[in-house]
């Protein structure tokens, strides 16, 4: 679909100029920062909304961008969205108001704080739009700025060891990437006689069997790190607990996702025959994934951590549901990225509120906190049902439809894969128990203050989402199901058709 306005592009330049007008605020007026970056990152949620409800029910890119930026470098402006970008791209537009609005502890330089969450914005829509590969590997590389930044200036005690450990994993990944990204313009080169950059033509021309291994390999690591997936996982705990709590949400809600994304964007249609061939090994690592995750958070004594080990096990389910190869398994994975960042983007919220109050992650130093919080602990207990996936609640529809999918082509996969939901039920709600039920265990405990108006009405607005899609995911999976329906039809045309020495050589 195309319209004469260019939302797409708008969705991107929106929060990058909204960077640009609080940084021209002066430093002095800090009180303005804040309420100004929320008002200004309602922009893209408007924007966002006006896309969701245009958007139609088929397939393909719709709204799509096109202009020339070197036709030398075979590198174009090149904007789309489809059912799989499209949830991504409002669930990024409404955890960014969300977490800037939780923001209030953040006193120092916040005029830098908010520029650096509306460039991370503009960097993650980016990423979820762009089809030329140049732009997208711009984008993928450019959110790692300023969240280095917000991890590094704002985070905890050891914020600097977070920061760069977080970079240079990511960073490494991504660079064998480009490697990939470049292979495949100059198979495009020697196929056609035209280099381009650009994701559609790539994928018409098809990718030689003979290349497509060690692309699905450069690619898959490269998004193996960002999801991340075992053994890749190790910067995740260090970056989530270091995090201040606006970093925390949006890097399990939204910058974990660009690597679930990247499979689904990428590495299927891409490379199908390669695809093929490493089902086993992706599913054997999404379930070890499921399973450690889940089983290392049980033991954590420090909250955010335990919080930060079950987006492992969650995202390990999404991964699972992609390489799985069925339609169910295909609108688990997508859905189910968006219920993951919006259900654990809430119990991070909830973790930074309690560590404003209270000054300590540490599970010990809690107890019996409901008889002071009991909104507090209402929130707590309905975000960590919608995480382990309570019939009624967003978890479960991702689950479910990860499960039945996995189970038709991976069943010993699935079967293991399911254990980590009873897993989830016992480190989730053993916390609960501990933080929140019998007696304050302290004076600090009992007199602990409940909920702001403006942390109820951030939970309130996140908890409505979560029954929404919980009691009628349809909203979403009308627009998920063409595209993974075509996703699949184009892979099973693609492996049952070896491309020809003419072909993409990548």
């Amino acid at each position: 679909m195309t319209v004469d306005f260019p939302v797409l592009t708008s969705l991107i330049v929106a929060p990058l100029l909204g960077a640009v007008v609080v940084a021209l605020v002066p430093s002095r007026r800090s009180e303005v920062h804040l309420p100004l970056g929320i008002a200004l990152s309602m922009i893209p949620v408007a924007l966002a909304g006006w896309l969701f409800v245009a958007f139609e029910k088929t397939a393909g890119f719709q709204f799509a961008e096109f202009t020339e930026i070197y036709s030398g470098w075979g590198v174009n402006w090149h904007l789309g969205v489809d059912g799989i970008s499209l949830p991504l791209i409002v669930l990024t537009t409404i955890l960014v108001p969300v977490s800037l609005a939780v923001s209030g502890a953040i006193t120092d330089r916040t005029k830098l704080f908010v520029a650096m969450v509306l460039l991370l914005e503009a960097g993650m829509i980016g990423v979820f739009l762009a089809l030329d590969l140049i732009v997208f590997f711009v984008f993928f590389e450019l959110v790692l700025v300023p969240m280095y930044f917000i991890i590094g200036i704002w985070g905890s005690e050891s914020r600097i060891y977070a920061a760069v450990k977080f970079f240079l994993y990511t960073a490494f990944g991504s660079a064998l990437m480009l490697a990939g990204i470049i292979a495949l313009g100059l198979g495009n080169l020697r196929a056609t006689g035209s280099l381009t950059f650009d994701y559609v033509a790539i994928a018409e021309v098809g990718v030689a069997v003979g290349s497509q291994w060690w692309l699905f390999l450069v690619f898959a690591l490269a998004f193996a790190i960002k999801v991340p997936l075992f053994p890749f996982h190790t910067w995740l705990p260090d970056a989530h607990v270091q995090a201040p709590t606006a970093g925390s949400v949006l890097l399990a809600g939204v910058l974990l996702k660009l690597g679930t994304y990247g499979f689904l964007r990428f590495n299927l249609p891409l490379f199908p025959e390669a695809t093929l061939d490493a089902v086993p090994w992706m599913a054997a690592l999404a379930v070890v994934g499921v399973i450690y995750g889940a089983a290392v958070a049980i033991v954590q004594p420090d909250l955010k951590k335990l919080v930060a080990y079950s987006s492992v096990s969650h995202l390990g389910f999404i991964v699972l549901g992609t390489f799985a190869l069925t339609r169910q398994g295909l609108e688990g994975a997508v859905i189910q990225g968006v219920n993951h960042g919006l259900s654990t983007g809430a119990l991070f919220l909830l973790v930074g509120m309690l560590y404003e109050r209270r000054h300590t992650k540490k599970i010990a130093d809690f107890g019996g906190l409901a008889k002071a919080a009991p909104l507090m602990a209402g929130f707590f207990l309905f975000m960590s049902f919608a995480s382990i996936g309570l019939p009624g609640l967003n978890g479960f529809v991702g689950e479910f439809l990860i499960l039945v999918g996995s189970y038709a082509t991976l069943p010993v996969y699935a079967i293991v894969a399911a254990t980590g939901v009873v897993l989830a039920t016992i480190y989730l709600l053993w916390a609960y128990q501990r933080v929140f039920t019998g007696e304050p265990t302290s004076e600090d405990n009992a007199g602990m203050k409940d909920l702001k108006g403006v942390e109820v009405t951030v939970l309130s607005v996140l908890s409505i989402l979560i029954l929404v899609l919980g009691l009628y995911p349809r909203i979403l999976l009308d627009k998920i199901t063409p595209t993974t329906d075509a996703l699949l039809e184009r892979m099973e045309i693609s492996t049952s058709y070896v491309v020809p020495p003419g072909g993409s050589d990548g």
